[in-house]
């Protein structure tokens, strides 16, 4: 059986190894060295029905990289590069799967791992910690996966045993679109609660109406110009339902300011404004500098 590791035992990556665990994967946890000396052996998980159990799965670190079969990569986007760099053993057959916020990193990891099959990925399951090794799964959503690269088409396979675990995955050789879908989403909701300390809810209050629909509209262009084709009105009945599904949550960027941790700034907003070409952006490029001003 293949056994799945995972990097980045954050929220969700726990929850992607307890949900895999339940379905009787084999999954380990690759962790860094200064989880070494203090390493918990199992963490709490709280299942969508509040049912608490202890996951277990295998600790791995960097100098193990030669074992790993099928690495999932759930850091932070601006983490990636750096958490990969000690898997130079990581075998050549082995597909890396990238499952982050933001665009821009894929690119990066195929010219550092040209042999490896890349698949990259978006879900939309919400998970929080409350503890050291304590996990929440907050929110069931849909998970696709895609090819980086031709190596990758092998693998589409992998959607399979992550159905069963998340209630849905799927392959898709269009992965791009649907990245610069949830990129557009997290593009507006993500920088506009960060700056203005808010839940996701509170963008429907009529005091963000016009910089909301600035926003949009914004956004839009950009992706527009990178050959999408939903129209204005589709991509804001999108986004209103995203709001509206996720009203008391807080977004992971304001989630990063409030704790003052570095946000994925630059691979959302960043990303949309590098390739605005000459779309002037204002509001983008206003809560772009705001977040970094704010420390992310």
């Amino acid at each position: 059986m293949r056994e799945w590791t995972i990097l980045g035992a954050g929220a969700l990556g726990c929850t992607l190894a307890a949900l895999l665990r339940e379905q009787g994967e084999q999954v380990a946890l690759l962790l860094s060295e200064r989880h070494r000396g203090h390493l918990h052996p199992t963490f709490e998980f709280i299942a969508l029905n509040e049912r608490r159990r202890l996951v277990a799965t295998r600790p791995r670190f960097a100098h193990q990289a030669a074992d790993i079969q099928c690495l999932v990569v759930m850091t932070k986007a601006y983490q990636v590069l750096e958490a990969l760099a000690g898997l130079a053993a990581l075998p050549p057959q082995s597909p890396i799967v990238l499952l982050h916020n933001g665009l821009g990193v894929a690119e990066q990891v195929a010219r550092r791992f040209p042999a490896n099959p890349l698949l990259v990925g978006v879900t939309s399951h919400g998970a929080m910690k409350e503890g050291e090794w304590v996990v929440r799964h907050t929110g069931r959503g849909e998970t696709w996966l895609g090819p980086a690269n031709t190596a990758a088409r092998a693998h589409a396979g992998l959607a399979w045993p992550l159905a069963r675990a998340l209630g849905h995955a799927e392959w898709s050789e269009d992965i791009r679109r649907l990245q610069h879908r949830k990129l557009s989403i997290n593009a507006v909701i993500n920088p506009l609660t960060a700056c203005h300390h808010i839940r996701n809810g509170q963008l429907h209050e009529p005091r963000f109406a016009e910089v909301l629909a600035q926003l949009s509209e914004e956004v839009h262009q950009v992706l527009a110009r990178l050959g999408e084709e939903e129209s204005l009105e589709q991509f804001r009945r999108r986004l209103n339902a995203v709001i509206e599904l996720t009203a008391t949550n807080y977004s992971s960027m304001h989630q990063d300011l409030a704790h003052g941790r570095k946000t994925e700034i630059e691979q959302i907003t960043g990303y949309l404004l590098s390739h605005a070409g000459t779309l002037p952006m204002p509001v983008c490029r206003q809560l772009y500098n705001e977040v970094k001003r704010l420390g992310g």
